[in-house]
């Protein structure tokens, strides 16, 4: 496949199209289980399909026949023509029984009754990889955790991707960048491979909890960046937000293992950069939303898709808590959705928050 441009059904403009599979270095073709027919699973799904024999889970049998027959998904990724060689499906069993590789885009809210449904299926010899950027709910569990949980898998073979993909924009061809977590330097040099394509970089590192970290709490910082967007505040606030966004993402991430230069990365500044700031990001959204004076239960009823910061806000706060991290925009946003301030005194009270020194903590060694 070449890499002539194509239209672009976002912008108008061209596209790189979808790229050949990292061809240079040689990569086998592998059976891929994508689980998640929402907006980022389907982009996955489709640009993996080139190079790869890839079959996409959806819950819903007609979006599954939709994606088989017709080449779209016009309900999570609307204007967009996917790959003719995807197959879908909405059997668990077809989809990962004979898989290599199995990436999972399912909702954190959903994700462990997927995992019950969909793990008795998946081969030992698998590799997994998450890309859902949440916190479970009530357990305070990453989601490679859950997989651990659910499946009893090596870890050795559970990674995550996270960074700044906005499915669209993947989808479009736009060049784009995301880092792949994976304790086994072999194991991520190869899935790097497998999953870099002509517009769409993956690097590597070997921080899972700060790359999972990262993804997750962004959401949560891209509400708060939401909410000034809804009060009316310009660019001086959501700097402001999202640099001691930042300082939150990685206050955490350290409490719990994780090394601060993640969060320098395109799991942290980058993810967070993109959420905060584009009209694509549904928690940047929710945010806004709320910040105009709506109701959250009204926001949601509105959406198609998830915003995963809404149900992933109460579990980062009690984890900030348990490890007494201080959060307070974090803590802020959490009592906005709950209902317990109005985003104007969230704001006030935010701005009676004591600064002291801008950097409270060691500096990362080298």
């Amino acid at each position: 496949m070449t890499f002539a441009p194509t239209a672009d059904p976002v912008g108008g403009g061209q596209s790189l199209g979808p790229a050949t599979l990292a061809d240079p270095w040689g990569v086998v073709s592998m059976k891929v289980a994508v689980l998640g027919a929402g907006s980022w699973g389907t982009t996955l799904a489709s640009l993996l399909s080139p190079g790869h024999e890839v079959v996409l889970w959806a819950r819903d049998a007609e979006v599954a026949e939709e994606v088989e027959q017709e080449h779209r998904n016009e309900a999570y990724l609307p204007g967009f023509v996917l790959e003719p060689s995807l197959r879908a499906t909405d059997d668990p069993e077809r989809a990962v029984g004979d898989a290599e590789l199995v990436v999972i885009a399912i909702p954190s809210k959903y994700f462990r009754a997927v995992m019950e449904l969909a793990g008795p299926f998946i081969p030992a010899t698998a590799d997994v990889v998450s890309v859902t950027k949440g916190i479970e709910l009530g357990t305070g569990a990453r989601m490679s955790e859950v997989v651990l949980e659910v499946t009893d898998h090596d870890p050795g073979r559970v990674c995550a991707l996270s960074g700044p993909n906005l499915a669209r924009e993947v989808m479009a061809g736009h060049p784009s960048a995301t880092v792949l977590a994976c304790t086994d330097d072999d194991r991520a040099e190869r899935l790097r491979h497998a999953l870099t394509t002509g517009t769409f970089r993956v690097f590597t590192n070997r921080d899972l909890i700060g790359s999972e970290l990262g993804g997750a709490v962004k959401n949560v910082i891209a509400l708060a960046a939401g909410i000034g967007d809804g009060l009316g505040y310009g660019w001086n606030t959501k700097a402001a937000l999202i640099t001691r966004g930042l300082t939150e993402i990685t206050r955490l991430g350290v409490a719990l293992g994780a090394s601060p230069m993640t969060f320098l990365g395109l799991a942290g500044n980058g993810d967070l950069t993109a959420t905060c700031a584009s009209p694509q990001s549904r928690n940047r959204h929710v945010g806004e939303q709320l910040g105009a004076g709506r109701a959250l239960a009204e926001i949601i009823d509105e959406m198609h898709m998830v915003a995963e910061g809404v149900s992933t806000t109460r579990p980062i706060v009690d984890l900030a808590r348990q490890h007494e991290v201080p959060m307070p925009i974090s803590q802020k946003v959490d009592s906005v959705l709950t209902g317990v301030l109005s985003p104007q005194e969230a704001v006030r009270q935010l701005m009676l928050y004591d600064p002291g020194p801008e950097f409270d903590g060691p500096l990362p060694s080298g």
